[in-house]
């Protein structure tokens, strides 16, 4: 059986060094830097340990951290020989394998990444933190006319405290929705934008909270057409 070739081991170190110490320069936090390429934060950690990356993640690598790739990988020539490109500008945002219910509730709460669509890095900055940004698609038509079944919603899970009127991911025992969330003295308030569904009361109080959690606010939603 042939064994995968291992990163030599100097190669490596050089590498994990050039790239903490570019990522440090331009300010980016490891789990930015994971949201804008598409990654997990351990691989980010892994890649600062010397594992090097492959393909279309070290050329989105050295875009984001605007630097030579030749640079980042090999040490080749300086950081600044070549320019990042328009990519700098996106940030990788994942679909995850979980179905927001605007109706009765989801249990279909994979955290298995599906895909990753690209945002403009500036559009999310003025939506929240992209780094703490996933997709999630809609399950029922309870949110309806704005939100639709099947549409694909926006979550910034950096936004948990509950602002009148707003709609969140909350997630309620094993069950995920989509609703507007109004906070009352020990129970927050779920609401539907279809008034065929009758609010949801969830009480927030002592060990019940446990089971009550408010996963991250809407901030976008998006459709594909028939």
């Amino acid at each position: 059986m042939t064994m995968p070739c291992a990163t030599p081991p100097g190669l490596g170190a050089a590498f994990a060094g050039r790239l903490r110490r570019r990522r440090e320069e331009q300010g980016l936090r490891k789990q930015e830097l994971a949201a804008r390429i598409g990654v997990s934060l351990t691989t980010i950690q892994q890649y600062e340990n010397g594992q090097l990356p492959k393909g279309e993640f070290a050329v989105r690598l050295a875009a984001v951290l605007r630097c030579s790739l030749d640079w980042l990988l090999a040490g080749r020539g300086g950081p600044d020989s070549v320019a990042g490109g328009e990519e700098e500008d996106l940030v990788m945002v994942p679909l995850v394998e979980a179905r927001l219910s605007a109706g009765s509730g989801s249990l279909e709460t994979g955290s298995e990444v599906l895909r990753h669509y690209a945002f403009r890095h500036d559009f999310l900055r003025r939506k929240g933190n992209p780094a703490r940004m996933v997709l999630l698609r809609v399950s029922g038509d309870s949110m309806q006319p704005d939100i639709r079944h099947n549409d694909v919603v926006l979550i910034d899970q950096s936004q948990q405290e509950p602002r009148p009127g707003r709609i969140y991911a909350v997630s309620v025992e094993d069950m995920i929705y989509l609703k507007i969330v109004n906070a009352m003295p020990g129970r927050l308030i779920l609401s539907s934008a279809n008034p065929a569904y009758a609010p949801i009361e969830a009480d927030t109080r002592d060990q019940l909270g446990d089971l009550v959690h408010i996963i991250g606010r809407a901030v976008w939603v998006g459709r594909e057409l028939e």
